[in-house]
C-alpha cells in the first residue's frame, strides 16, 4: 500500500492571521455604520447622501424675493416678481485621518479583549463624538441667525416650531426634527411616560407629541429647541468605497464607503494598530429653514 505524501502546505479553509486582521476591520466598520450611523441617519429623516471629494466647498443657501401683487387691471403688463438663491461658504469637507497602536506588553499585560477591542470600540465612539460635536456646532450657528419661535413649555414650544416649519417650507406635511435639551425633556417627563432609542450615542424620540422626532442632546442649551424640517438635512461624505484612497491604504469598508479602516502590525515597535479614515458632514441645506425656539413660563 502506497504511503500518503506529506505535505506543508495550509489546510483548505483554514482561518488564518490575515482572515482575522480582515474581521477586525469589517467589525469596526459595522460598529461605525451598520450599528450606529445608519439609526441616526433614519432617525434625522436624512434622505440625500452626498460624496464629494476632500476639499471641496460646502454652502448653505438662502431665498430672498418679493412676491408682487396678483391684482392686475385686465391688458396691462404683470409685474415680475423677484426672487434670488444666495449661497454662503461654510468651510470644506475634509479628510480626517485616526490612528491607535497597542503595545505588545499591553495585549500581554491585559489580553487582546480589554487591550485591543475594547479601546477599538472606543476609538469608534470618539470619532462619532466628533462628527456629532461639528454637527450641533453648525446648526447652532444657522439657529442663532434663523427664525424665532416661543411657548411656555415645552410641549408648546415644540408646538410653534412645528408652525414656523410650515410656514418656512410652505408645506403642511414637512417632516419636524428637533433637538432639545435633556433637561427640559426630564421636566416633562415629571408629567409623562416616553420611549426613547438610542443611535450614534443619542437619545432620539419618534413622533413625539405627533409632533416629529426629537433628538436629545446636552449640545443645545437648556430652555431652548432647535428645529428644523428633515428634508432640510444633507449628509456630505468623502467615500472610503473604492477610488486611489482606499487601494493605495488597503482600507477595509462597506457598500455605503462612510468609514475606510485598515488594521496591522508594526513589528519594528512589536504593536498592533489601526488606522482609520472618514470625512463626514451633517449640514442644512438651507440655514433659514432653521428655528430657535424658547421655552418661557408665563
Amino acid at each position: 500500500m502506497p504511503a500518503t505524501p506529506v505535505t506543508n502546505a495550509a489546510e483548505t479553509n483554514v482561518i488564518t492571521t490575515s482572515d482575522m486582521v480582515r474581521a477586525r476591520e469589517i467589525d469596526l466598520v459595522y460598529q461605525f455604520t451598520h450599528g450606529s450611523l445608519n439609526k441616526l441617519i433614519q432617525a434625522l429623516g436624512v434622505t440625500r447622501k452626498i460624496s464629494q471629494p476632500a476639499g471641496t466647498t460646502l454652502y448653505v443657501y438662502q431665498t430672498t424675493g418679493t412676491l408682487e401683487s396678483g391684482i392686475v387691471p385686465e391688458g396691462e403688463i404683470i409685474p415680475l416678481s423677484h426672487y434670488a438663491r444666495t449661497k454662503t461658504p461654510v468651510g470644506e469637507i475634509t479628510l480626517k485621518k485616526w490612528r491607535k497602536a497597542t503595545t505588545a506588553e499591553a495585549i500581554q499585560k491585559s489580553g487582546r479583549a480589554e487591550a485591543v477591542v475594547e479601546t477599538d470600540k472606543a476609538l469608534v465612539s470618539d470619532i462619532q463624538k466628533g462628527i456629532r460635536s461639528d454637527f450641533f456646532t453648525n446648526l447652532a450657528t444657522f439657529a442663532a441667525a434663523g427664525t424665532n419661535a416661543e411657548g411656555t413649555d415645552l410641549q408648546d414650544t415644540l408646538a410653534q416650531c412645528w408652525g414656523k416649519l410650515q410656514v418656512l417650507f410652505e408645506d403642511d406635511t414637512a417632516q419636524a426634527v428637533y433637538f432639545v435639551n435633556p433637561e427640559d425633556i426630564a421636566t416633562y417627563l415629571g408629567a409623562a411616560q416616553i420611549t426613547t432609542q438610542t443611535a450614534f450615542g443619542l437619545n432620539y424620540i419618534e413622533n413625539f407629541l405627533g409632533l416629529g422626532t426629537v433628538i436629545i442632546t446636552s449640545r443645545v442649551t437648556k430652555g431652548t429647541v432647535i428645529a428644523t424640517a428633515k428634508d432640510n438635512l444633507i449628509l456630505y461624505y468623502i467615500s472610503m468605497n473604492g477610488g486611489d484612497l482606499p487601494t493605495e491604504f488597503s482600507l477595509t469598508s462597506d457598500q455605503l464607503g462612510y468609514v475606510g479602516v485598515h488594521s496591522f502590525i508594526t513589528n519594528e515597535r512589536a504593536q498592533s494598530e489601526i488606522l482609520a479614515m472618514s470625512g463626514i458632514q451633517f449640514l442644512v441645506e438651507y440655514g433659514d429653514g432653521v428655528v430657535l425656539g424658547e421655552i418661557n413660563p408665563q
